[in-house]
């Protein structure tokens, strides 16, 4: 499967470079218009089997859906224009950040695409006490804040305070741009954590017993900031 990075030159750079470690990926430089309405755009795009948008303007957004070919938007521009885009192409995805996709879309192009990238899933090993002995991810954000984050994980000891530094630590890496309702960096970090808790849960019910209440508060925080009630 090949993957088209659409981008005006202000975010995608870095889910190019981790993206193309797994598939075929080409970047693709769209124009950046200034003017707020553009009529009859046409875009030379070459052919992918999905593509990829972190094109700031809808008008350029909308010419890359009008492709009819699967996209994700990892820049949004709210829920009107996401139903405008879906009457032209119904291939679409705009996920509440790009670290939360999953496979379970009706799109099979971007559903082979989120069993490598989108909502992070880890390997984890952990010793009784809650330190973490090791950790493989296996699913993980395009911008790479996933790996270059669960490194720093490695001998700490999972408790509230660990979980919040973690989640800083994504922030910090994350290149969520914050347009419309998406990629809000906080809901990566918090997405983040509770994966995490899950995959050591898994392994080790004890040790996600202990930070159960922190977590219960996280679960009303993500559905809070998705929402937006």
């Amino acid at each position: 499967m090949k993957i088209g990075i659409v981008s005006d030159g202000k975010f995608g750079d870095r889910a190019f470079e981790v993206i193309r470690d797994r598939f075929p990926t080409e970047w693709i430089m769209a124009p950046f218009p200034q003017s707020i309405i553009v009529d009859d755009l046409e875009l030379d795009l070459p052919e992918c089997d999905l593509y990829i948008s972190y094109v700031r303007h809808p008008d350029v957004a909308l010419a890359i859906i009008g492709k009819k070919k699967p996209v994700i938007l990892g820049v949004s521009f709210g829920p009107g224009f996401l139903r405008q885009a879906k009457a032209i192409n119904e291939d679409i995805i705009a996920p509440a950040t790009m670290c939360s996709l999953e496979d379970t879309t009706w799109v099979p192009a971007i559903n082979e695409y989120a069993k490598v990238f989108g909502r992070p899933s880890f390997d984890v090993k952990v010793q009784e006490d809650g330190t973490i002995e090791s950790i493989r991810v296996i699913r993980g954000s395009p911008c790479g804040s996933t790996v270059a984050a669960s490194v720093e994980l490695l001998g700490t000891q999972l408790s509230p305070e660990q979980l919040q530094h973690y989640g800083l630590r994504i922030c910090h890496f994350c290149r969520a741009p914050r347009f419309g309702k998406t990629c809000d960096k906080e809901i990566a970090g918090l997405i983040h954590a509770r994966e995490l808790v899950h995959a050591i849960s898994a392994v080790s019910p004890a040790a996600g017993a202990r930070v159960r209440s922190f977590t219960d508060e996280m679960e009303k925080i993500i559905d809070q900031k998705i929402t937006g009630e």
